[in-house]
């Protein structure tokens, strides 16, 4: 967004607005709240995608048609010491990923390492919220998760699976927590959306035509339906083949391991996830492995830099720092979002968004 195109708000109202949403929507304040820091750590780390600018709306509406249940009865139909099987009861994933993630820790604080699958959910949106979680117990977290196909296999004409994101953090002593969250698509859906919004072109690489050839230029955006997704990569020759098995590899993890089918058997397969959390005290000490992860990181933030760049940053970093600046200067939204806002408070009966400009 240029500066004319955003309206600043407080980090509090918004998130007393949106908790209020899912309250009305028929969660209890415990899980709306669950759900409103899901969508605002997207927000205020600067990844508008995963935030309440494309999110919330979609998920609003597919609570008022009956998609999502509130207060779903998610249950385990399978239990080891080490892992969880779990039926999410047609549950909005950001509520429940943080829970999911819970089990695995207390999994992980008794056998070391704790692994909780669950299918039937809603969107799991900003997945590297819930791998952060683990940190906050000294682990490490996994999260992946797979969605309704839209992104075609290497050499493919169809979409046939997700954007199938893979995201891991790790925790660190005095630098930023490492967190690692990324499509094995050669874009998240939400990019693609926004730039549509924006009216500004696709990214060489990101899309097919509909008969499967590579978009390998620049490209006017276009709306959902008129193109498929690549992998990573985008060709062959410039490595879709390795996007293509990550996608794979996720659904692997969080559609085998439940035992149901991936969306190119069953269209009509929900959400599919998988939570990992990696005790470190049963692999190493913790003070060393934090000492070790700095060292790590301050080497690489020292790295000479390329012509024409002033730093070299990790997977984490420029979240954290956005974080900090938006906790003071507000979060950013677009006008079209403030005014959708100002329609919910007036049909939910919701408090209205402050404005900071």
């Amino acid at each position: 967004m240029t500066s004319q195109d955003k309206v600043r708000v407080p980090e509090a109202s918004l998130r007393a607005t949106v908790t209020a949403i899912f309250e009305t929507l028929g969660e209890t304040p415990e899980d709306a709240a669950l759900g409103a820091d899901t969508l605002l750590d997207a927000d205020l780390r600067g990844i508008e995608m995963q935030g309440v600018t494309l999110l919330l709306p979609i998920q609003v509406q597919r609570y008022k048609d009956g998609w999502i249940k509130p207060r779903a009865e998610w249950k385990i139909i399978r239990e080891t010491p080490g892992t969880a099987t779990i039926d999410s009861d047609h549950g909005l994933v950001w509520i429940l990923g943080s829970k999911y993630m819970q089990l695995a820790v207390e999994k992980a604080r008794n056998v070391g390492v704790g692994v909780v699958t669950a299918f039937g959910g809603g969107d799991s949106g900003r997945i590297g919220h819930y791998a952060r979680k683990a940190i906050e117990h000294d682990m490490v977290g996994m999260v992946t998760s797979c969605q309704r196909a839209m992104a075609a296999p290497t050499f493919g004409a169809e979409p046939r699976f997700g954007t199938n994101p893979i995201a891991i953090a790790a925790p660190t002593r005095d630098e930023a927590p490492f967190i690692f969250d990324t499509a094995t698509t050669a874009t998240a859906l939400g990019r693609l959306r926004i730039a549509y919004r924006d009216g500004k072109p696709f990214r060489p690489g990101t899309i097919a035509e509909l008969d499967g050839t590579p978009v390998m230029e620049e490209t006017p955006s276009r709306p959902e339906g008129e193109f498929i997704m690549l992998p990573q990569g985008g060709d062959r020759e410039h490595g879709s083949h390795r996007g293509y098995g990550f996608g794979l590899m996720a659904e692997v993890l969080a559609t085998m391991l439940t035992g149901t089918l991936p969306p190119m058997l069953d269209p009509d397969a929900r959400e599919r996830c998988f939570f990992a959390a990696y005790n470190i005290a049963a692999f190493c000490d913790v003070d060393t492995f934090k000492d070790n992860m700095d060292r790590m990181l301050r080497t690489l933030m020292e790295t000479k830099t390329a012509p024409g760049h002033d730093r070299v940053v990790y997977p984490g970093l420029p979240s954290h720092e956005e974080m900090q600046r938006r906790r003071v200067n507000g979060i950013p939204l677009h006008p079209n979002v403030i005014d959708w806002f100002s329609g919910m408070s007036e049909e939910l009966g919701v408090p209205r968004l402050e404005l900071l400009d």
